[in-house]
């Protein structure tokens, strides 16, 4: 076994190792309740904070898993530029890019969430407490799933070894902007099926686990793209469904 591949190898368990970590340490924040109340509370400027933090980190707990097989990647290809006489970059600053994307969405899954509990159409742990707002995000996420944009970033996010290898930028900078720029497409594939927490309970760790599992099946199942069209479709009926007895 050459250096190269004793490096190659150490790097995977070490990168393994800490996304393991970081992903466990999220989801026990969260099993935790980190200090969430679960009874209506004033929205005074660190409680705002407590709960931008709460979605960040579910976020993380969420999305992490599913981009581990990208930033793995990253971590082989960075070490390989070594060789051919470029920077090393560890994966850690790819990572940062890519946490940061989802930062900017749990700012406004916070917004969202302020206005909505405000006009008190939903709850921490129930989610909607109205149908009709029930059934718009449903329909929503439905529309979306099918969309050819979604398709786009689905594939993006399946496949994204083109990305990694043709449009690897070198330094601390492009290691960040390549982070970001994967954070966009994952983003760009999975912000309506975050939107489902308004719906299911933004505090509901069953509802967080399961659509945590779906979106690690849609990204490396076999027929990811597939599954990702029949969810769009369920969730439209549902959505529909709904409609239909708020108007009853």
């Amino acid at each position: 076994m050459t250096a190269l591949e004793l490096l190659l190898r150490r790097d995977r368990w070490l990168v393994i190792g800490a996304l393991t970590l970081v992903v466990v340490l999220a989801w026990i924040y969260m099993l935790a309740g980190a200090g969430m109340s679960m009874a209506p509370m004033a929205w005074t400027p660190e409680y705002a904070m407590l709960v931008f933090l709460m979605w960040w980190i579910m976020m993380v707990a969420m999305m992490l898993p599913s981009a581990s097989p990208v930033i793995l990647l990253f971590a082989s290809v960075s070490r390989r530029q070594q060789a051919l006489g470029k920077p090393f970059v560890p994966a850690f600053f790819f990572l940062a890019g890519y946490i940061v994307v989802w930062g900017l969405f749990s700012l406004i899954a916070t917004g969202a969430q302020w206005g909505l509990q405000a006009s008190g159409r939903i709850s921490m742990m129930a989610g909607s407490g109205s149908q009709l707002l029930s059934a718009t995000i449903l329909i929503a996420a439905g529309l979306w799933q099918l969309t050819p944009l979604k398709q786009v970033c689905l594939r993006h996010c399946r496949s994204p070894l083109h990305f990694i290898t043709n449009g690897f930028r070198p330094g601390v900078r492009g290691a960040l902007r390549m982070g970001a720029e994967h954070g966009a497409f994952c983003l760009g594939c999975c912000w309506f099926l975050m939107g489902l927490l308004f719906y299911g309970g933004v505090m509901n760790l069953f509802w967080i686990a399961g659509l945590a599992i779906y979106v690690l099946i849609e990204k490396v199942a076999p027929n990811g793209l597939w599954i990702g069209r029949i969810a769009g479709v369920v969730l439209l009926v549902w959505g529909c469904w709904l409609l239909t007895l708020s108007m009853t």
